[in-house]
Formats: structure tokens, C-alpha cells, sequence
């Protein structure tokens, strides 16, 4: 089976239809030329004429060398797409009256996810009569947002929307809490002094292991 050729990206050269063309870019004085006229200049360089915008009138144009202009363009493109950033809402839906075992554990995940980077929607759903808790919805929501202050900011304060009471956080640049440092070692002492500072050394330790339990 035959293989079509890959589309070109651009125009080059005698591929170019336009009977003039308007020269932009480094070492070429920038206007327009006739095609003949931007051809004779491309072929004096050794470069080629490369059609960047089609679309205008007259259609632009620059002298380059393909190969490398393609690459740069591809480039860019990468670099940009690095930059854009994946944005991934997680969602956690509650009850208006949702149980301190349910909470806690939802609680767990919103912690989890926003520590991944993501954001999260939280929101109270009422159903049928229902909505005539709303006002407690919206405290467990509040409650929400104030157990996820060391791991989200909040975007958007409880909205109802519909049959959903609606909160909104993002993940703040240090999500996690920050661990307490390990103590560093202390320089040692003089011989005669060493006993005693190794029984300081021995109870600081001993209360910091229960700390971290």
C-alpha cells in the first residue's frame, strides 16, 4: 500500500502560488516584492522563501532556512506546552447531614488530592425538602474550609447552586504542612563533659520520638 507524503506545514519556494508577497524578518528589507523578485533574494542568500501567514494580503513571507526555522517552531510549540498548566478538579459531595465517620474520610481525600496539585469541588447536594437544610450545608462547608486551611485556599465560599451548595479551593504552593527539621548534631564536647551531655542528648531524643507518636 502506498504511503501519502506528509502535508506540508508551510509553502516554500516555487511551491509559494501568490504573485507578490510581503518580506518580513532579519537582513531583508521589509515590504513587499513580487514573488520573482523574493525568490531572487531567498536563492542568493542559499536560503529558502518560507509563507508563514497565508492568509494575509498580500500573503507574508521570510527568508530562512527551512530546516531550522521548522525546528524552532517546534520548539516553541513544545515550550508552550510545557507551560500550559493541566488543570484536574476533583469533586467531594456531602449530605446535609453527613456523619463525623463519613466527613473525616472525606476529609482524608480532599487533603490527598489537593496535595497532588488538584483543585477541589466540595459541595452539599439536597434532595427533595431537603433544601430546608440549607443553612446547615452551608456550616458544614465552612467547616470544610477551615480543616483544609493548611492544604487549600479557597476560591469560591459556599454558592448554592440549584440543589448544590457549592465551595471551591486550590492547592497552595506548600499544600502539606511543613515537617519539623531533624535536630542537627551538636559539636562535640570536651572529654570531661561528654557524660553529662549525653544524657541531655538521650532525653531530648526520647521526647521527640513521643512527639512525632
Amino acid at each position: 500500500m502506498r504511503r501519502e507524503a506528509p502535508k506540508e506545514l508551510y509553502k516554500i519556494n516555487e511551491r509559494i502560488r501568490a504573485r507578490e508577497v510581503r518580506l518580513v524578518g532579519e537582513d531583508v528589507e521589509q515590504g513587499v516584492y513580487t514573488l520573482t523578485q523574493a525568490l531572487k533574494m531567498a536563492e542568493d542568500r542559499g536560503l529558502d522563501l518560507v509563507e508563514i501567514s497565508p492568509n494575509a494580503i498580500p500573503p507574508v513571507c521570510r527568508i530562512t532556512d527551512y530546516q531550522k526555522f521548522l525546528y524552532q517552531q517546534k520548539k516553541r510549540q513544545k515550550e508552550q506546552k510545557a507551560k500550559t498548566v493541566k488543570v484536574v478538579v476533583k469533586e467531594i459531595r456531602f449530605g446535609p447531614q453527613t456523619d463525623d465517620h463519613d466527613y473525616n474520610f472525606k476529609l482524608k481525600h480532599a487533603k490527598s488530592f489537593l496535595e497532588e496539585g488538584a483543585k477541589v469541588k466540595a459541595y452539599v447536594f439536597f434532595k427533595g425538602r431537603s433544601i430546608l437544610f440549607k443553612e446547615q450545608g452551608e456550616v458544614l462547608l465552612l467547616r470544610f474550609a477551615n480543616d483544609l486551611e493548611d492544604y487549600g485556599k479557597v476560591d469560591q465560599m459556599p454558592v448554592l447552586e440549584g440543589k448544590r451548595m457549592i465551595v471551591m479551593f486550590s492547592p497552595k504552593k506548600s499544600a502539606a504542612p511543613k515537617r519539623k527539621q531533624e535536630p542537627q548534631p551538636q559539636p562535640q564536647q570536651s572529654p570531661k563533659k561528654t557524660t553529662s551531655s549525653s544524657k541531655e542528648t538521650g532525653v531530648k531524643g526520647e521526647d521527640s520520638e513521643s512527639e512525632e507518636e
